[in-house]
């Protein structure tokens, strides 16, 4: 078997080409950016101990295992995170919550945010690695999700206080920006079925998907100093009961911003 015909035996396991490509690279020891390789090298053999390994991960991702559960890394705001089961795969439209609060976060003078359920570090870490006089702060229930993320600290030395916990309880001090990407699907919701690989504590919350992030919201403004923002990724139809939350909880510029799909992706406000 060579590269292209390598590349044809994951597509035709119904993998996209891109995913293809990507798993083929890993095997061969190649880095995932290295994709014209691939081009120029299309005859050249591949090895048996890798045809084996490419077999076992391109039934795994057939099977809907993430991808960067399979390379054991993933891409985030140019941050090259290790990721595994412990923890979701983080998404690019979760950037657009970073994004959203480096424009509100303090260039100028010491500013202190708070990335609450980091699972990876995806969030605190690109926030830190942004703007490197941030004291950035991570909070996280799960203690295996939370050895991930510290990891991904060391390995990237990037310097973020970690605590294990439940949201902002056992939290001191006040912040000038909150910022978190909950669980916000419905437990009954069917798109889970889709997500059986990635935790379930990371991705259902109650009923209507809203309960962590009515917790975060009660919690918050004891938190916030004055003028500090709660910014908060939620689904694609969550918006209007999120931004309801954030009024009836105090807070004033409640807006929302929308992800690389033009949906309605992460709300937020400011405390007066």
């Amino acid at each position: 078997m060579n590269v292209a015909q390598a590349v044809k035996h994951c597509v035709a396991l119904s993998l996209t080409r891109l995913d293809a490509q990507l798993l083929v690279l890993h095997v061969l020891g190649r880095p995932a950016h290295d994709r014209a390789w691939l081009l120029a090298h299309d005859t050249d053999g591949v090895p048996p101990h890798a045809q084996t390994a490419l077999s076992t991960l391109a039934t795994r991702r057939a099977a809907g295992e993430p991808l960067a559960y399979l390379t054991g890394h993933k891409e985030f705001f140019g941050l090259n995170l290790q990721v595994d089961a412990r923890v979701l795969d983080p998404r690019a439209d979760t950037e657009t919550l970073v994004e959203w609060a480096l424009e509100v976060l303090p260039t100028a003078a010491p500013a202190s945010v708070v990335d609450l359920g980091t699972g990876s570090g995806a969030i605190a870490l690109a926030l830190k690695a942004a703007r490197p006089l941030l004291n950035v702060s991570a909070v996280e229930f799960s203690v295996d999700a939370l050895a991930v993320a510290q990891n991904n600290a060391q390995r990237l030395h990037l310097d973020i206080t970690f605590w294990q916990g439940s949201w902002l309880s056992g939290a001191s001090g006040r912040f000038n920006a909150i910022v978190s990407n909950p669980p916000y699907i419905a437990s009954q919701d069917a798109h889970l079925a889709a997500l059986q690989h990635e935790p379930l504590q990371a991705l259902a919350s109650g009923a209507d998907g809203l309960d962590d992030i009515r917790t975060i919201i009660q919690q918050a403004p004891e938190h916030l100093l004055s003028g500090g923002w709660l910014l908060l990724e939620h689904g694609y139809d969550q918006a209007d009961a999120v931004r309801e939350l954030l009024v009836k909880a105090g807070f004033s510029k409640v807006q929302s911003r929308q992800d690389l799909a033009g949906i309605e992706r992460c709300s937020g406000g400011q405390m007066p």
